[in-house]
């Protein structure tokens, strides 16, 4: 089963269609040509002998009335997989018969080890044909550190967070993402790009962004402060959760389980406040949720 890691790396390209061209263009310098329009086209690249072959993520670059010009066979690679060196060949060829047109293998990784395993050439086994794969690494990944870049390109700049949210430039890239490219997208990006930046961030990058945020730091983005009211809005339920169950435990009164998940789980202040109240006076801690209707 694909990992959360190779999922989040796949949907980049497809909500960035013209990702894969930039990334052969910019980072790699492959040339592609000039092109009105990136599709993502179906990754089922089934052949006349049923078989699974389904690539991560076909785009498709087109101009003029619609015409293809190069289509990109993207595949996010993370792990050693055998199977690779035989099944890459068949993606290459049945997308190339399928959009007939010139057509590259893009392998994405975020792992250096991986990228030279990516890179060797596969030899086919008739002559003249041995293909080598195109490997983005994290080597190749730009460093996205300036806001308005990012704001361009919003999943250049989560690429890049992944890719280098380990290394020295973890805290500008995500001052990046927050100060210019969360706003740009809806509301559903906006959460998963945001939580993939922080979580790829080292963890003094993270405790940085987080002091910032504290401090009263003023970042340009909407989408950064909301952040920070929600971080701090998560605070004040969880403490008062805490208080919640430190009351009854200094009454000398048991916890069950069940009533600790629930005050726990609980995300309502105005609920929590009453159970702060109601603690005072229960003798039973399952009282607590009996006013509740629980």
């Amino acid at each position: 089963m694909p990992s959360v890691t190779h999922e989040a790396l796949v949907e980049l390209f497809k909500n960035r269609p013209t990702l894969a061209a930039e990334m052969l263009h910019d980072a790699l310098g492959h040339p592609v040509p000039t092109f009105t329009e990136a599709r993502v086209e179906s990754s089922d690249l089934t052949e006349l002998v049923p078989s699974d072959r389904r690539a991560d993520v076909v785009v498709v670059l087109l101009v003029g009335e619609q015409q293809p010009a190069m289509a990109i066979v993207v595949e996010v690679q993370l792990g050693v997989d055998p199977d690779k060196p035989y099944v890459w060949p068949v993606y290459v060829t049945q997308t190339r018969a399928r959009h007939r047109c010139p057509t590259r293998l893009l392998v994405v990784t975020i792992n250096a080890k991986m990228a030279r395993w990516s890179a060797r050439p596969i030899d086919t086994g008739h002559p003249g044909w041995t293909l080598t794969p195109l490997v983005l690494g994290p080597q190749g990944v730009p460093v996205v550190t300036d806001a308005e870049q990012a704001k361009a390109a919003p999943e250049a700049v989560v690429l890049s967070a992944m890719a280098h949210g380990q290394s020295e430039v973890a805290e500008a890239i995500g001052m990046a993402f927050f100060s210019g490219a969360a706003d740009e997208l809806d509301e559903e990006r906006r959460a998963v790009y945001g939580d993939l930046v922080l979580s790829s961030l080292n963890a003094a990058a993270r405790r940085k962004l987080e002091a910032m945020m504290k401090s009263g730091y003023q970042f340009q983005s909407e989408f950064a402060r909301g952040y920070v009211a929600k971080g701090r809005q998560e605070g004040i339920v969880d403490a008062k959760a805490h208080d919640v169950l430190a009351f009854l435990e200094a009454r000398g009164l048991e916890v069950p389980a069940e009533v600790r998940e629930r005050v726990l789980a609980s995300t309502d202040i105005d609920e929590l406040d009453r159970w702060i109240r109601r603690a005072a006076v229960i003798s039973d801690a399952r009282e607590l949720l009996a006013t509740t209707g629980s």
